[in-house]
Order: C-alpha cells, then sequence, then structure tokens
C-alpha cells in the first residue's frame, strides 16, 4: 500500500517516556563496535555516533558500557567502570543531543562470555597469540563454572559476595551515566551475557537465592533493576534488554515466553519503563552466528509482552529493513518504539529517508538538517517537474 503524504507516519510521531520526550520512534540500538581503548571512547566513536544523530534517529544509543573491566567481552570494548571515563561519555552525550537525538547509554557486563577476541580476530577465546600480543585472557564471572561453548573459558561460580560487588557495580555505572547527562539508560540482559545467565535453567547452576526456581532465578535481574533506578535521575526513563526465550533449538527447555511476562511485570514494578525485545544468545552468540532468520523476526516478542503487560511499552528490533516495515510495526500495535541497528551501519541516513518516504518530500524540509533538506527539496521538485513535463 502507497504511503499516505496526508497523515503523518506513526514512526515521525513524537514518544514521552517519563520526562523525556523522544522526537520521533526511530532508535538507533547498542552496537559494539570494539575499537575503545582501555575502555575509553575515542574519536572514531564520536564521529561514528554523531553520524546516527545527524541522521535522524529520535534516540541514540551508545554502545554497551562494561560495568567492570573484567566484565568485558573483548579490550575492545568500552566501559563505564571508572569516574575516569565520564568527561568522555559526556562529550558524546552533549553531542548528541546537539544534534537533535535523545542520548541514551546501555549499561552491561559479559558474564561467561567475557575474556573473547575482537570479531575479525576470531571472536574466540583469548589464547595464548593474544597474550603475546598484549591480550591476555582472564577468568569470566558466571552463576555457574561449565563453559556454555567449547573452547571457552572455564568461569568461576559466582558466590553471593560477588553478585553484591556486581550490582553495585551496576548502581555505579547508572550514577556515572547520569553525570554523563545521558537522558535515558539500559540494561543489558539478554544474548547470554551474565544477567541473562542467571535468568536461563540453561546457564544458571547455582543453589541457593539466586538459582533454581524462576523467581530466584529472576533475584538477580530485580536486585539489578532496583539498584540502576535508585541511582539513575527519577525523571529519565530506563529500558531492560531482554532475551525473549533462549531459542536453543528446544522450545521445552530454557528461558522461554511465559517467563518474560514474569519478569518484565516484576521490572515494571521496580521502575523500569520499557522492554528492549530481542532473543537468543545462551551459547554461541546470536548476532554472530549466521543463521535463517526472516525479517522482524523478533517482533512478535514486542508484540505479546505490549498485550498481556498491560502499561508496558515495548522497542522492536531484529532485521528491520524498511522504514514501511517500521511503520507497520507501530500500525499493528506490536510495539512503541522501533530499533535499528545493521541497516543504520548500511545507510547512517535511514530516519531521514524513512521520513521522505512516509511522509512525502516536504519532509526535507521539515526534518533534515536545513543545511542538507534546502538542497535535496530543490532537486527532488526538479525531478518532480520533468516527469510532469
Amino acid at each position: 500500500m502507497p504511503p499516505n503524504f496526508d497523515q503523518e507516519p506513526l514512526l515521525l510521531t513524537p514518544f514521552k517516556l517519563r520526562s523525556v520526550t523522544l522526537p520521533n520512534r526511530m532508535v538507533l540500538s547498542p552496537m559494539q563496535m570494539y575499537k575503545a581503548k582501555d575502555g575509553l571512547p575515542t574519536d572514531w566513536h564520536v564521529q561514528h555516533l554523531a553520524k546516527f544523530a545527524v541522521g535522524g534517529f529520535g534516540c541514540v544509543f551508545t554502545e554497551a558500557l562494561c560495568v567492570d573491566a573484567a566484565g568485558r567481552n573483548t579490550y575492545g570494548d568500552m566501559g563505564v567502570w571508572s569516574d575516569d571515563f565520564v568527561p568522555a561519555l559526556r562529550k558524546i552525550a552533549e553531542l548528541l543531543r546537539s544534534c537533535g537525538a535523545v542520548p541514551a547509554a546501555q549499561l552491561h557486563h559479559c558474564g561467561p562470555k567475557s575474556a573473547r577476541q575482537r570479531p575479525w580476530e576470531g571472536y574466540g577465546p583469548l589464547g595464548a597469540a593474544d597474550a603475546e600480543r598484549g591480550d591476555p585472557a582472564w577468568q569470566p564471572l558466571a552463576p555457574s563454572d561449565n563453559a556454555k561453548a567449547v573452547g571457552w573459558h572455564r568461569p568461576k561460580k559466582m558466590t553471593e559476595s560477588d553478585i553484591a560487588q556486581v550490582v553495585e557495580q551496576f548502581a555505579a555505572g547508572a550514577r556515572r551515566c547520569a553525570r554523563a547527562g545521558f537522558d535515558m539508560l539500559e540494561v543489558h540482559a539478554a544474548h547470554g551475557y551474565l544477567i541473562h545467565s542467571f535468568l536461563s535453567p540453561l546457564g544458571n547452576e547455582l543453589g541457593g537465592r539466586y538459582g533454581g526456581s524462576l523467581e530466584n532465578r529472576m533475584r538477580f535481574a530485580l536486585e539489578i533493576a532496583e539498584a540502576v533506578r535508585a541511582n539513575w535521575p527519577e525523571e529519565k526513563p530506563l529500558s531492560f534488554r531482554l532475551s525473549c526465550v533462549d531459542d536453543s533449538g528446544n522450545d521445552s527447555e530454557g528461558w522461554q515466553m511465559k517467563d518474560t511476562l514474569v519478569l518484565a511485570r516484576e521490572l515494571k514494578k521496580r521502575g523500569v519503563d520499557i522492554i528492549d525485545c530481542s532473543s537468543g544468545g545462551i551459547g554461541l552468540p546470536p548476532t554472530a552466528r549466521i543463521v535463517a532468520r526472516s525479517p522482524m523476526f523478533q517482533v512478535p516478542y514486542a508484540g505479546q509482552i505490549r498485550r498481556e503487560c498491560e502499561g508496558i511499552p515495548t522497542m522492536a528490533v531484529g532485521l528491520i529493513r524498511t522504514a514501511q516495515e517500521a511503520e507497520s510495526v507501530l500500525a499493528r500495535g506490536m510495539a512503541d518504539l522501533v530499533a535499528i541497528a545493521r541497516e543504520a551501519l548500511f545507510d547512517p541516513n535511514w530516519a531521514l529517508k524513512a521520513a521522505v518516504e512516509l511522509g512525502g518530500i516536504d519532509k526535507f524540509s521539515a526534518v533534515w538538517p536545513p543545511s542538507y533538506g534546502w538542497w535535496l527539496y530543490r532537486r527532488a521538485r526538479s525531478l518532480a517537474l520533468a516527469e510532469q513535463a
């Protein structure tokens, strides 16, 4: 169906969470670039993220910021485990805001997937050759002392003291992100990383208060939600990214959608404002595998949470490629926000182009930066006149 240029597309409408209003429903999803230096962003990260703010995304997330150096996936991960990182992160937040986007950050701990090579170096566990070039391995933390993939480093099974320390690291990360001036914060609790490994019975081999029953396996995630919310400004929104299902190949085992619905309701009670709906990751990394995936394959998870958990907005992710696909997610009531990742790497102006595709060439003047839109509107009008001649 062709777009109706007389009706404002839902994708271009504002969306408010607490006191923060996103100018549109298009979100730049957190994406690891593996180019940090000792956890710090460089000028490369500044230009990388600025492109998406200039490119029209209403909200731009940093890549995941690790709350502990030992919680990094690779030596190239960005961090927030020290006050020394705040000035560099503030520079990014201020730049994104000045370009019209809501600046957002994501807190992270890789847990059992820590101590790996960068993707283009193999994405396997750090080994002797990596140590020789200055990247020695370290022991990951996890709710199990079993490596969940062949060849991975054997984790240390966490004690309650370890758990309390990580909860405080997330709290400290939230305080630093607030000082850096971000307006939205997300906790990464998906993809087989530390929080997800607690949630899933496939990753959690603890006994006691943090293992076994669903209530116990959720305890760590909920304690982190409480700690982050208590250390994040009340007027600013908090998001949680979840793997809604383990996608282990056996629907009767692992973390399931019914568990996600219970967790989402409990997160809302603790001040979480929106659920970012992903899937998979126990074992092999979900984003690195090349497997058959259909467009918008994860959208139904966002739709089900939105339908069945009253008052909980959702963010849809996963192979959403075109403006028409993104608009259909909102039009069908499947989500409140649409997060774009790899399509944005392919085209940093994806959001601006979506505005024109859905709203017509007048959006060149209304939405695009004036320095661009003034010229592009005239070009579009000239081409239209030529076609009419």
